[in-house]
C-alpha cells in the first residue's frame, strides 16, 4: 500500500512538472487593440494567463473606445445629455481624466473628441485640413467640467460635449493588466501597449528592462536614448507618432485645446517614467502640450516621476 501511495505522489509530481510553466520560461502574446499592436512578455505564466491578458484588452477596449458604438464611452457621447449608468472602471478612468484636466488647467482635456473627430491622422485623408468654422464651433463644447459624475451615473451638462479617453486609457489598461498578473503570482513581465511599456518587477535574470526611446521621425525605429526600469512605466508621446504633412507643415494628433489645431512648440516628444502607467500616459501628453518650461515645472512638483523632453534640435532634456 505504501508503495502505491508513493507511486501516486511521484506520478502527480511528474505531471505537475510537465504541465506547470517553468519560472524561467518566457511566454509572449501579441494582438491588435487600441489601434496599435500590443505585446505582453511574461516569465513563468500559463497559457491560460496569457489568454486572459488578451481577453482583458478586449474587455477594456469594448468599454472605453469611442469608435465602438456600444462602448460605455460611446453611450455617454450619444446620450444627448441624459444620464448614463457605467461600470466602476469607466468612472475610475473618467475621474482620472478630470484630475489631469484640473492639474493642467484644461491643457489635457478628455472632452476633446468633438475636435479630434474633425481630423484624420490615419492616412485616409492625407493633407486635408478641417474647416476652420467647424473647429471653432467644436471648441465651444470642450470642457472637462461638463462631465458630471455621481456614483456610477455620468451626465454631460453640455449635450454636444464628447469624451475621448485615448490620451489616458492605454495607461489605465496597462495598470490593470499588471494588477492581474501580480494577482496570479507573476513576478517578471513586460507589458507593451504601443508606446506604453510597463514592467512587472525585473527581467527573470535580475537585470532591469531596457526600453528604447524612439528617435523622432526615424524611419528605421532608431533609438535616441535608452532607459532602464524595474516595476515602472515608460510612456512616450510626440508629433512623430501620428501625423500628415501639408505645405511643408507637420500636422500631428496632439491638439491644442485652445485652438483646435496641433500643438505648436519646440518639442518633438516627451517620455514619462512613473510608477503608474495611467499617470505616465496622461503626463506625456500633458507635458507635450505644456512645452518644455511649463512641463518641466509640473514634473518637478510631482513625486516619483521623471521626464525626458526631446526638443526640435534633437537635444535631450532630463527632468526629475
Amino acid at each position: 500500500m505504501k508503495r502505491k501511495i508513493l507511486f501516486v505522489i511521484l506520478a502527480a509530481c511528474l505531471l505537475m512538472s510537465c504541465t506547470s510553466p517553468l519560472k524561467s520560461e518566457k511566454m509572449t502574446v501579441t494582438g491588435f487593440y487600441f489601434d496599435t499592436i500590443i505585446q505582453i512578455d511574461v516569465w513563468g505564466a500559463s497559457q491560460e494567463i496569457m489568454d486572459q491578458c488578451l481577453e482583458l484588452c478586449e474587455y477594456y477596449e469594448a468599454k472605453f473606445s469611442n469608435t465602438i458604438e456600444n462602448s460605455e464611452i460611446s453611450k455617454i457621447n450619444q446620450a444627448n445629455g441624459e444620464t448614463v449608468t457605467v461600470s466602476n472602471e469607466t468612472v475610475e478612468l473618467l475621474k482620472k481624466g478630470i484630475e489631469y484636466g484640473k492639474l493642467t488647467d484644461g491643457k489635457f482635456d478628455i472632452t476633446i473628441s468633438s475636435v479630434t473627430d474633425l481630423w484624420d491622422f490615419t492616412g485616409n485623408k492625407d493633407g486635408i485640413l478641417p474647416n476652420e468654422t467647424l473647429i471653432q464651433d467644436a471648441l465651444i463644447h470642450v470642457n472637462y467640467q461638463n462631465i458630471l459624475i455621481e456614483g456610477n451615473e455620468v451626465t454631460l451638462s453640455d449635450p454636444e460635449t464628447k469624451i475621448d479617453v485615448g490620451g489616458i486609457a492605454k495607461g489605465y489598461i496597462a495598470d490593470k493588466l499588471k494588477e492581474y498578473l501580480v494577482s496570479e503570482g507573476v513576478e517578471h513581465a513586460l507589458i507593451n501597449l504601443g508606446g506604453n511599456s510597463l514592467a512587472v518587477g525585473k527581467k527573470y535574470d535580475g537585470s532591469d528592462f531596457r526600453i528604447g526611446i524612439q528617435k523622432p521621425f526615424a524611419e528605421d525605429g532608431e533609438a535616441i536614448t535608452v532607459v532602464e526600469i524595474n516595476d515602472q512605466s515608460v510612456v512616450s508621446s510626440g508629433n512623430y507618432q501620428r501625423y500628415f504633412a501639408k505645405d511643408e507643415m507637420i500636422y500631428h494628433h496632439i491638439l491644442d485645446t485652445a485652438t483646435g489645431y496641433p500643438v505648436e512648440n519646440n518639442l518633438l516628444g516627451v517620455t514619462i517614467i512613473s510608477e503608474q502607467s495611467v499617470d505616465g500616459d496622461a503626463l506625456s501628453t500633458s507635458c507635450y502640450v505644456l512645452g518644455l518650461e511649463e512641463g518641466a515645472k509640473l514634473i518637478e512638483e510631482l513625486e516619483d516621476v521623471e521626464a525626458i523632453f526631446i526638443t526640435d534640435d534633437y537635444e535631450i532634456h532630463y527632468v526629475e
